[in-house]
């Protein structure tokens, strides 16, 4: 199919065939409340969902909410969140915003983003995550393969990603800002890596402005190295 000219009716189909390759992703961090959603997604920063997963049962069988954690000693929570890195400031997040949480919002994580990138430990891409994840509201989170996948299909050519939300919020439907992350994500991590991209294989090739040309449209991160141009040219 011919590739379509402007942003918005290609991220149109991008959005489609996402949903089709992957109809049923779900964001990959255990939890059982949105506030061990939160507690999960702080602990996730430089750290894998698989090592955060490892950790949280201990953590959250201890402090399973946020009135328990917010008067946790803080070496407890050190040493239980110690694998994921950066441990001492992790813990002294977790147990600053489970005190706001319980203080401010009677226990209950708030679903405004500007009050939840008020927490400590919490951004907009977190903010973003527990409003899609967890209340089923409009957020579009943006890591690094977020971040990667849209300058390639040329959806946005900014690098800071605020900017590359505010776009994107342009382009993706809210009720499909959240899910539409998800699967971003997932592509980023099995097809569209960010050194070996398989062009070849790659349901959205023909979208996909990057392929073959070795740097994506608009410059930044993450273009396709020369084997990922000779899988596409192939």
């Amino acid at each position: 199919m011919a590739l379509p000219r402007g942003a918005k009716a290609r991220a149109a189909i991008v959005i489609d065939r996402l949903a089709e390759l992957y109809p049923g992703a779900e964001c990959e961090l255990a939890h059982g409340s949105p506030f061990q959603l939160l507690a999960a997604t702080i602990l996730s920063a430089q750290c894998t969902d698989e090592m955060v997963n490892a950790v949280t049962p201990a953590l959250f069988a201890r402090y399973p909410d946020a009135a328990a954690l917010a008067v946790a000693d803080p070496e407890d929570v050190e040493r239980l969140v110690h694998s994921t890195g950066f441990f001492r400031q992790k813990a002294k997040n977790l147990i600053g915003m489970a005190r706001i949480v319980t203080e401010r919002f009677g226990g209950e994580v708030p679903t405004d983003l500007d009050d939840l990138v008020r927490l400590p430990g919490v951004g907009r891409k977190t903010g973003n995550v527990l409003r899609s994840v967890a209340f089923d509201l409009p957020g579009l989170p943006v890591d690094t393969h977020v971040g990667r996948l849209s300058r390639r299909l040329d959806l946005t050519r900014e690098e800071d990603p605020v900017r590359v939300e505010l776009e994107l919020n342009r382009l993706v439907p809210p009720a499909e800002r959240g899910r539409f992350s998800l699967r971003l994500i997932l592509h980023g991590r099995r097809v569209c890596s960010a050194r070996r991209p398989e062009c070849a294989s790659c349901a959205l090739a023909d979208l996909c402005p990057a392929v073959g040309t070795g740097v994506p449209r608009g410059g930044g991160s993450g273009a396709p190295g020369r084997a990922g141009a000779r899988s596409a040219r192939r």
